[in-house]
Order: structure tokens, then sequence, then C-alpha cells
């Protein structure tokens, strides 16, 4: 089971990231999906999430890179 904070850390930043995706904030979607990668990665490193959480948050935000790949100016 994920662990309230990290969960919580997780979720604010995808719910960031959303916000930023629909108001059509590239600049700041991107911050904030590189936000939650880097995030994802510490608590990987750290031993602070399990696998698989890890696989389902990153699933996500690999998801999220895919359909932002072609976000320029």
């Amino acid at each position: 089971m994920l662990k309230r904070k990290i969960k919580l850390d997780l979720d604010s930043i995808l719910n960031e990231l959303k916000m930023n995706l629909s108001n059509n904030y590239k600049d700041l979607a991107h911050e904030a999906l590189n936000k939650l990668q880097e995030t994802l990665e510490q608590y990987k490193e750290s031993g602070e999430i399990k696998e698989k959480d890890y696989q389902k948050y990153k699933q996500i935000a690999d998801g999220y890179a895919m359909q932002m790949q072609n976000y320029h100016h």
C-alpha cells in the first residue's frame, strides 16, 4: 500500500499537470510532468515506493509524455 504522504504528493503533481493541460498552459504542463517524473524517481531510489506503485505512476507519466511530445510554441 502506498503511503498517504507519497500518494498525496504524486496526486497533487498529477492534478497540477491536468489543470495546466486543460488550460492549455504548455510550459507549465511540461514543468509539472518533469516534476512528476523526478519525484517518482526520487521515491524509487530511496525505496519509499514499491515497484508496483512505481510502475502505475510511471505508466501515467509516460502516457502524458506521449500526449505532450508535440507541444511546442
